[in-house]
């Protein structure tokens, strides 16, 4: 739990035990995302299934044995999975979900999220818009032989950590006054060689540019063959052929290239209206968008505010602690100003923002991300896009043959598990895409091409059954996703991924 926990912090830990999870149906890859939920410490769980055990669930379930034969799925399941976390609390419904679904769907109202494990699309576009309206996450999972796929449904979807690896902003191509103010006090030229190798990189790099400055009409290195020109440069100050902090410095001299500091999706998030309308009564994560976005342009000259990071580097202890402090001064200077503007948008009304969540917005402000998903009933893709999506990508011939095989089980009671249900699953195909605005003679293409054929013919020898390793890999994947959205870090897909165990791959595709 420990080490799970550092992936989250303790935010993230405290989200999950507070989460309440609705699984319907405890077959195999739905136990297996239960697992993969309650290890790391998901505090409630429900199982919903209405079925008893039999032979061929126990042979692909590692979550019913032999003993489970004839008794609740739901029961048996949930008893095993509670010794696994004994401070979960994993409890059973044996009902129906479809009735609970039709005729009682307040029987949803106390989850946080509900994950659906081969659910036909009949039900769960029912569930679907209950879901929305409550502001629930929705996760439809989808597993036979070796294809799986999930959906994801959920509200607008806000992350402030999303974990990015390698950013560290040094602020190169444009450095703020105290750290041009720093570096002027180095003079290269007197230091000896001890003391000259010592020098961070971050130092030995705006003195050179500087220099160049001074001998190209004052501009820093724009282009690649300027910064080529600059490397050159570099490499002639090293004093010893194994300077090491010479060599980060040229590593490093790519951070000159002229860049937007704010990337195009924080840019999207600071235009969207949530953020340029927010008040104090807003949620939390668009006031402190606002806030940043006005500081961007006033205070941060449109610069966002400086996390304070500074990666590891050749250097003496007391220029890297030196260092160190000027770039701390500038994050704490910048986060003073934020937390002036968080309070006056928050002015008058109950809104509290902890001072340790601003700075936490500061330190990842250049990486938050908002995901707006879509109704799975309005999951879509134009036409065109279509035809080109069958004839270019095989995995999502599998996404589609799931939605046939639905509407195949609404119209004779049983999943295709046959080569004797070929022709009609192929009609059902067909009928789907006509259904989506696919024109028939594209339809016919698409149906005649050796990819749709395997996939079909591949699905049919599935014989709508579970096979373990795929539950397996599919519940890891589920739960990972299912972890992002209950604690607002990491981003999860938006919104739908398939996994081809037939050919080890996967993809996601928003549709």
């Amino acid at each position: 739990m420990l080490v799970l926990g550092r992936l989250w912090a303790a935010t993230g830990q405290e989200a999950l035990e507070q989460a309440n999870i609705c699984f319907i149906h405890a077959n195999s890859t739905g136990c297996e995302i239960i697992k993969n939920l309650v290890l790391p410490g998901v505090g409630n769980v429900t199982i919903v299934d209405g079925d008893k055990a039999t032979k061929d669930d126990i042979r692909s379930n590692f979550f019913l044995d032999p003993e489970s034969i004839g008794d609740s799925k739901a029961k048996s399941a949930s008893e095993l999975i509670q010794e696994l976390n004994e401070d979960a609390n994993v409890t059973f419904v044996e009902k129906d979900p479809y009735d609970l679904i039709e005729n009682q769907p307040d029987f949803f109202d106390p989850f946080t999220m509900i994950i659906a494990v081969n659910v036909p699309e009949n039900h769960l576009i029912k569930l679907s818009p209950l879901c929305m309206e409550l502001g629930k996450s929705l996760i439809a999972v989808k597993s036979k032989g070796l294809v799986g796929m999930f959906t994801i449904q959920a509200p607008e979807h806000t992350v402030i950590e999303t974990h990015p690896e390698n950013v560290v902003d040094l602020r190169l191509s444009c450095p703020f006054q105290k750290l041009s103010d720093y570096v002027s006090t180095f003079d290269l030229d007197s230091l000896d060689q001890t003391d000259h190798s010592q020098i961070p990189f971050v130092v030995i790099i705006l003195i050179y540019v500087e220099a160049w400055k001074k001998e190209h009409g004052g501009q820093a290195p724009q282009t690649y063959q300027q910064r080529q020109e600059f490397i050159k440069t570099l490499r002639a100050g090293m004093r010893t052929p194994d300077e090491e902090n010479f060599e980060e410095a040229i590593a490093n001299a790519w951070r000159l290239s002229p860049s937007n500091p704010i990337s195009s999706e924080v840019r999207q998030i600071f235009e969207d209206p949530s953020c340029q309308s927010a008040h104090g009564n807003s949620p939390l994560f668009w006031i402190l968008t606002r806030a940043v976005r006005e500081f961007v342009e006033n205070e941060g000259g449109g610069q966002l505010p400086l996390s304070g990071k500074l990666p590891d580097m050749k250097s003496d202890t007391r220029n890297y602690i030196s260092l160190q402090n000027v770039y701390r001064e500038k994050a704490l200077s910048d986060l003073d100003a934020i937390k002036k503007r968080v309070a006056g948008l928050t002015e008058g009304s109950d809104i509290h923002i902890s001072e340790e969540t601003v700075e936490l917005f500061c330190k990842n402000a250049s990486n938050i991300r908002v995901i707006q998903y879509k109704a799975m009933a309005e999951n879509h893709v134009n036409p065109d896009k279509l035809v080109n999506l069958f004839k270019n990508e095989e995995n999502f011939c599998y996404y589609f043959i799931y939605k046939a095989a639905d509407r195949f089980q609404l119209e004779h009671g049983r999943l295709p598990a046959s080569q004797s249900d070929y022709d009609n699953l192929k009609h059902q195909v067909q009928s789907l895409m006509e259904s989506m605005g696919i024109a028939p003679e594209d339809a016919e293409e698409i149906l005649a091409t050796d990819t749709l054929i395997k996939v079909m013919t591949n699905y049919v020898r599935f014989g709508d059954l579970e096979t373990a390793n795929m539950a397996a890999l599919l519940g890891g994947l589920a739960a990972q996703e299912a972890i992002k959205l209950i604690t607002h870090q990491y981003i999860p897909i938006n919104n739908t991924c398939v996994f081809n165990g037939i050919t080890s791959t996967s993809s996601v595709y928003q549709l």
